[in-house]
């Protein structure tokens, strides 16, 4: 039976929002008289049609399999608290809540998972969905739900599933969101019931767009083609623990003994490692060659071109919640009570993933009106839309937030294919091959068949260049027979079932600090820095996850030869031993992304790629200024350091730009905004502008143009030497060669390493990647001075195109903006469609590396590509005077009053309350909506 409603359907304006929703009513109708100008074939959208989708949020609505009543009490932001007598009623409802706001973003996040893309979008997403269904994460949800996960878990999943479906009954596509409608023009699509597996399998996409070095992994084997060893090894330095510090300092790990470097094939114990990629402590030479290649004598060609096409792949796949892997990051710190105002500790997150509309977050309490055996849960903050629990947030007793870890739990291998297997220490293994059928809407299905070796999934079976390719590829005479030629095959943690979801579940309810550890044990996939606090004034941090051990000389910086068990993984590093910290004397523990343990502290290579640490160290300081002033932390104190816009390499180069000599009277004038600029990238600062500027010229001039074709940006072109050049009859001899990478991905990126990689250069100012040649009347440079004036000249003409000559008008926010798109129809859809879905832009402070990390690619342009996704700060004095705010709204409704109306608050850097006890959320609701059995 479809839900029977007491009270009228359509959206009831809150209290709060009734003025809104006039406004908005008005522009509704102004647009649907748009839209029906733009169709002009007799379709149209009415007023009804656009807001037919919106949720009721008050009166009562009845639900079959409720056993008791239940109430849902939304603020003036539409952000809903829910109150039941029973897990099952309590997950029940969040499902059919969340689906009131968000189904349709949950339904394209299924058919992500999943692999079914083109059943929504058509033909144009099939070689997407192939790489998807290759990867199978559907496929490892099941078997995680069928295998793994607690009774309770599947209880809760089963309920949520339920409360999404009752939402769905007796609903047409219009009636669940304008996407539908639009859809409803090119097929005929009738979402499917909501499953388990559904939500199970979203926590693998999330894995994957954190997965850890696996961009680095094949961007350095693919400079192969144009830098040696040691100009790799320069652009990726050394973590500098001198300066930027780890995150566990004073903690440690529970010890087995002598079983380091024995136990799962661990490092020798000293952190040293003796591989061709790493010294073990989280930097690597950086050869870029496929690991054993001396040995077994693996040319770089072969590696090349299946990294080549594996890349194009990658790039074209839809993100789920980051820019497909890059520049994932995000803060979190925890002041202890004795440093703070209240005397209890305070906590601060904020992720940062790509900016998308809705946000990928979505904000909800989920409360039992007595806690007890039958009802266990009194928890409030983020979760996804599409997962049941809350991922990020706090209960009556604890409060927790997550970093990104950035350890290395994915491997490539080189396969070698012969016939109908691959070989395996001088044998020939048959592949585990399955056949998949994918639907096409409005066209003819495909089938494919998906190949695995011992190591994994054959990602290049996904790109049929790299099938040509690899039957040719050029071998060394000590590699093995051609035979068919090479795969790359892909090992990665997320793809073994694992207990994430019963995590989520455990996390909520804990207690206490022994609680909190054994739920982040179960946390496998992705691996994540957690930060705790208590209301007993207790601060705390864990890494759990599954992390995988290598034998000895192989850390997993680049590709591996998969036709040597040698370069298996051995085992997986006991969570007993995985490193934590509990109160430690400094009173405040930081994450950001940077290196978790010193290289001579901890017996495992848990990557060799962290994060520099830009950020986490200027956090550090800021907290540590407060305290060795004297001062106290409030809640305020913790807001106004996520919004930290200070640029670390400003405070490195702006010095030195200072005192470079200018002939052009223009470029001077801008030279000038640097003198006396404090470093902060504030929206309207023209300092920030022009630096910035500069720093990208200074990355392209040095850097980026002597970079392999493969990491450049699309399009961009240049003369250069071929690779195959062979004598002195070819000294004079280039070609053109242009970028192959999308903007957003391509490098160098200026994000923090390439701080570190400057900074190292700083001191050699005759060196190599200093020198550029003339372009045009430009001159070129032959040292460091020259080659910062050749890029201060270059930024002042960029900038006078862009923002005009007059540098007064110039300001970061101009060039630094934020555009929301709807993450389907807002990227592909017909111009009209994008200009309802869509909002912005918005100009904004911050930027690459800094706390306030709106990110930009330094290669392709100024535009924020990743942001603060959310920001919270929770007080464990007194949980009502918390904070929060989302990037968007509670709602995935155009046109709805909670679409993006935390957007604008988000952006000048305010926090909403966050009313957590029932009186509090009582006092700040508007709308009640009560489910009946």
């Amino acid at each position: 039976m479809p839900p029977n409603t007491t009270a009228s359907s359509g959206q009831k304006p809150g209290k709060s929002g009734r003025k809104k929703g006039r406004k908005a009513r008005l522009i509704v109708l102004v647009l649907v008289l748009a839209v029906v100008g733009c169709l002009g074939f007799g379709a149209y959208w009415s007023v009804s049609t656009v807001r037919a989708s919106f949720p009721q949020t008050e009166g009562s609505v009845t639900l079959d399999g409720l056993s008791g009543p239940v109430d849902v009490k939304r603020d003036g932001n539409g952000i809903p608290q829910i109150y039941a007598s029973s897990d099952e009623d309590l997950f029940m409802a969040q499902g059919f809540v969340q689906a009131q706001d968000r189904f349709y973003e949950m339904d394209v996040r299924r058919h992500l998972t999943s692999g079914r893309l083109s059943e929504m979008f058509g033909k144009g997403q099939v070689d997407n969905d192939a790489f998807l269904r290759t990867l199978g994460w559907d496929r490892v949800a099941k078997k995680e739900y069928d295998t793994k996960l607690s009774d309770s878990t599947k209880k809760y999943l089963q309920a949520y599933a339920e409360g999404v479906n009752a939402y769905l009954e007796g609903k047409n596509g219009e009636d669940i969101s304008l996407e539908y409608a639009a859809l409803g023009f090119e097929n005929d699509y009738k979402p499917a019931k909501w499953t388990p597996v559904d939500s199970v399998a979203w926590l693998k996409a999330m894995a994957w767009d954190l997965r850890g070095n696996m961009q680095d992994e094949i961007d350095r084997a693919l400079m192969t083609s144009r830098l040696g060893p040691k100009q790799i090894a320069d652009l990726y330095p050394r973590y500098p623990y001198d300066r930027n510090k780890a995150i566990v300092q004073e903690g440690g790990y529970d010890e087995a003994t002598e079983t380091f470097g024995q136990n799962g094939g661990g490092d020798d114990g000293d952190g040293s490692g003796t591989g061709l990629d790493g010294t073990g402590d989280g930097s690597t030479d950086a050869s870029g060659d496929v690991q054993g290649a001396s040995a077994d004598g693996t040319d770089g060609e072969a590696l090349q071109t299946q990294l080549s096409g594996l890349y194009r792949v990658l790039e074209d796949l839809p993100e789920a919640v980051g820019v497909n892997g890059n520049g994932i990051g995000s803060n979190s710190w925890v002041v202890a009570g004795s440093h703070t105002i209240t005397g209890k500790p305070l906590l601060a997150n904020d992720p940062h993933l790509s900016a998308a509309l809705p946000s990928v977050w979505y904000q909800m309490g989920l409360h039992c009106r007595s806690v007890g055996a039958k009802c266990q849960y009194d928890v409030s903050g983020y979760t996804f839309a599409g997962l049941p629990g809350v991922v990020i947030g706090h209960n009556k007793d604890i409060a927790w937030g997550m970093t990104n870890s950035g350890v290395d739990v994915t491997d490539l291998y080189l396969e070698k294919l012969t016939g109908d297997g691959y070989l395996l220490d001088g044998k020939v293994k048959p592949f585990k091959a399955r056949t998949e059928t994918i639907r096409v809407a409005g066209g003819a299905s495909r089938t494919i068949i998906v190949r695995e070796t011992g190591n994994g999934p054959l990602l290049s079976d996904r790109d049929d260049e790299l099938v040509k390719v690899g039957r040719k590829a050029t071998v060394d005479t000590a590699a093995p027979d051609r035979g068919d030629g090479y795969g790359i095959a892909l090992r990665w943690t997320a793809l073994d079932a694992g207990t994430s979801m019963d995590a989520v579940f455990a996390m909520d309810r804990a207690a206490g600090w022994e609680d909190f550890r054994a739920a982040a044990a179960l946390f496998d996939v992705p691996s994540q820095n957690l930060v705790y606090a208590d209301t007993k004034n207790h601060i705390g941090y864990t890494l759990p996850g599954k992390i995988p051990t290598r034998a000895q000389g192989h850390t997993g910086a680049v590709p591996a030869p998969g036709w040597d068990s040698k370069y298996d993984w051995t085992g997986f590093v006991d969570q007993d031993e995985l490193p934590y910290e509990f109160d430690p004397e400094r009173g405040y523990i930081v994450t950001a992304n940077q290196a978790v343990v010193d290289k001579d502290d901890y017996p495992y290579t848990l990557t060799t790629d962290w994060g520099y640490g830009t950020r986490s160290q200027r956090i550090d300081d800021l907290i540590e200024s407060k305290i060795k002033g004297g001062g106290k932390i409030s809640t305020d104190d913790m807001r106004q350091m996520q919004l930290d816009n200070s640029s670390e390499i400003a405070k490195l180069l702006v010095p030195r730009l200072l005192k470079i000599d200018l002939d052009d009277p223009d470029v001077r004038e801008a030279q000038k905004l640097l003198e006396g600029w404090d470093y902060t990238q504030d929206a309207d600062s023209a300092a920030a502008a022009y630096f910035n500027a500069t720093w990208r010229n200074i990355l392209k001039l040095a850097f980026g143009d002597k970079l392999p074709k493969e990491l450049r940006v699309k399009g961009q072109c240049l003369w250069v030497k071929p690779t195959d050049t062979t004598g002195p009859a070819d000294e004079n001899r280039s070609v053109r060669e242009c970028g192959q990478r999308d903007a957003e991905q391509a490098q160098p990126d200026g994000g923090d390493r390439w701080f570190e990689v400057v900074r190292s250069l700083m001191g050699d100012e005759d060196s190599d990647w200093w020198t550029t040649p003339e372009a045009g009347t430009r001159e070129g440079a032959t040292n460091r001075d020259e080659l910062f004036e050749r890029a201060m000249v270059d930024a002042r003409w960029e900038l006078t195109a862009k923002l005009g000559k007059d540098i007064d008008t110039w300001s970061w926010g101009r060039l630094h903006r934020l555009f929301l798109k709807n993450q389907t129809m807002g990227t592909e859809g017909p111009g009209f469609l994008q200009y309802m879905l869509n909002r912005g832009p918005w100009k904004l402070g911050g930027g690459e590396a800094t706390v306030n990390a709106t990110g930009w690619n330094a290669a392709g342009g100024y535009g924020v590509v990743w942001v603060p996704s959310m920001r919270m700060v929770v007080n464990l004095a007194d949980l009502d005077k918390s904070r929060w705010i989302n990037l968007t709204g509670a709602s995935g409704h155009a046109y709805n009053d909670h679409y993006t109306d935390q957007t604008d608050k988000w952006a000048e850097g305010e926090l909403l309350p966050w009313a957590f006890t029932e009186q509090e959320v009582d006092r700040r609701t508007g709308d009640t909506l009560v489910l009946e059995p």
